[in-house]
């Protein structure tokens, strides 16, 4: 499962189950909206570590807005097991088909990666794999694995797809013991048929309390897109029910589609209203609230984390006074 909100046009081609003939006038997209194309130094220098490591990045295969500004930073989110997904999300940019078998120099490669850009975090994501046993929670535990013998420093970020039916799987990757445990909700739940029709919105909800009951330690994080047709009243609903599974983090930006042919943008929500929405989520406890347009799971990502961390210990030095 990639970093979903991430998305923006790049011509691909398309699995026919992602086909979405939208119902409307495709939108114009406002200035708030728009980013440069990038071009920096230290932007060519992360593509090249990138390229030279043979390693997949969602940055590139979801399009993501933010490219530029991270890679200049020598930030990246890496995406492992391939590059085809096994399901069809009606706003998803990554291929659909029959995915290659998993690269056994994988793990080591991202961790020597890790390791030569000096990153103090970094971002693990992966495509579905549900044509594997185990959904290939042991090939994320192997990653974590080898970043840990690499870079022993460097805190780490998972963003993992669902395990649907995998038994098991949750405990491998929780027990690897990653620092940010990440699963995206998407959308609300009236919008799972159409936009996420492979996942099941309480299911998602239950992995993610699951973590903290294997490992309360491990910091959880979820985000939404919207402006996918979603009522106000719907989205502060999903975040009642992520406080509900103990989600420290939430996430929430504009959906961007990749193209004509899938789920189209219903509307532009505006930067008052994401600010409205983090106000909210904040004073119903999340640690920490990330809401603009441009908001990404992984925009940030390494800072973000700090402040996790502090609000985290200012909330047990207030409950331990």
């Amino acid at each position: 499962m990639v970093n979903v909100l991430d998305m923006v046009a790049k011509p691909r081609p398309r699995h026919p189950e992602k086909a979405h003939k939208p119902d409307q006038e495709v939108l114009r997209k406002p200035d708030w909206i728009r980013v440069k194309a990038p071009t920096s130094k230290g932007y060519l220098e992360t593509r090249g570590i990138v390229k030279e490591h043979k390693l997949v990045t969602v940055c590139e295969e979801a399009g993501c807005p933010n490219i530029g500004e991270c890679w200049d930073k020598k930030h990246a989110t890496f995406m492992i097991m391939g590059e085809i997904c096994t399901r069809a999300c009606a706003f998803c940019n990554v291929s659909t088909g029959i995915p290659t078998a998993l690269d056994p120099d994988e793990p080591a490669n991202v961790g020597k990666a890790v390791h030569k850009m000096g990153l103090q975090h970094v971002v693990i994501t992966s495509v579905d794999r549900d044509d594997l046993a185990d959904g290939g929670a042991q090939h994320f535990a192997d990653v974590i694995h080898a970043i840990r013998a690499s870079s022993p420093g460097t805190t780490i970020e998972i963003l993992t797809p669902d395990f649907l039916r995998k038994p098991g799987a949750l405990e491998i990757v929780v027990a690897a013991r990653p620092d940010v445990f990440n699963h995206n909700l998407e959308t609300v739940p009236s919008k799972y048929l159409k936009v996420r029709p492979g996942a099941r919105y309480f299911h998602s909800l239950r992995l993610l309390e699951r973590v903290k009951e294997l490992d309360p330690s491990i910091f959880t994080k979820s985000g939404i897109m919207v402006g996918l047709g979603e009522e106000r009243n719907e989205v502060l609903q999903v975040m009642d029910d992520m406080r509900s599974a103990n989600i420290d983090f939430m996430t929430i930006g504009q959906y961007l589609a990749p193209s004509r042919k899938h789920y189209p943008v219903k509307k532009f929500v505006t930067p008052e209203e994401f600010a409205g929405y983090k106000t909210v989520g904040m004073s119903k406890g999340f640690l920490l609230v990330a809401s603009s347009p441009l908001t990404r799971s992984s925009h940030h990502a390494g800072d973000d984390f700090a402040r996790l961390r502090a609000a985290r210990e200012a909330f047990l030095a207030k409950k331990a006074s």
